[in-house]
């Protein structure tokens, strides 16, 4: 769990003041909490929990979108694997309670890699939006050809 100095939030601080957006944001930090305690336990079986039937994964090397809650599973299950000495190291809260950035580092085949987790929750505090950007080139292409070959077989399964 992050300590509370690296927690920041983005947007006006009068956002605590109204109560729909504290329930929201409420629901995302126990959202959140699970995503952390998932990651650091490895036992995934709580990811189906997670995810809105309807969410939508914004790949850094595809161009469309990933909808539904099967390939998303399938994508975030696979990713896990893949990634070597993952961690995260600062989370944001946007002034609406639903957006939260997390900032993460990995290695994938030897190279190392910074990224960005961008996830969207609804009110039930499922993610419905899950983008990641990735830096520098050469982590993102390993990841990449790692992926590809994990995509196809569940596209062709």
């Amino acid at each position: 769990e992050l300590p509370l100095s690296k927690l920041l939030f983005l947007g006006e601080s009068t956002f605590t003041h109204n109560t729909e957006i504290t329930m929201t944001l409420a629901s995302t930090q126990q959202s959140i909490a699970t995503w952390h305690q998932m990651i650091q336990s490895g036992d995934i079986s709580v990811l189906s929990d997670l995810l809105d039937d309807v969410v939508v994964f914004r790949s850094p090397v595809a161009y469309k979108p990933y909808e539904g809650k099967a390939v998303v599973w399938f994508i975030l299950t696979n990713v896990i694997q893949v990634f070597q000495d993952f961690n995260y190291h600062r989370e944001f809260y946007a002034a609406d309670g639903d957006n939260v950035v997390l900032e993460f580092s990995a290695n994938v085949s030897g190279k190392a890699l910074k990224g960005i987790d961008m996830i969207r929750f609804n009110e039930q505090g499922k993610i419905i939006d899950f983008e990641v950007m990735i830096r520098p080139m050469n982590g993102l292409a390993a990841l990449a050809e790692q992926m590809g070959a994990r995509l196809a077989q569940f596209q062709t399964g």
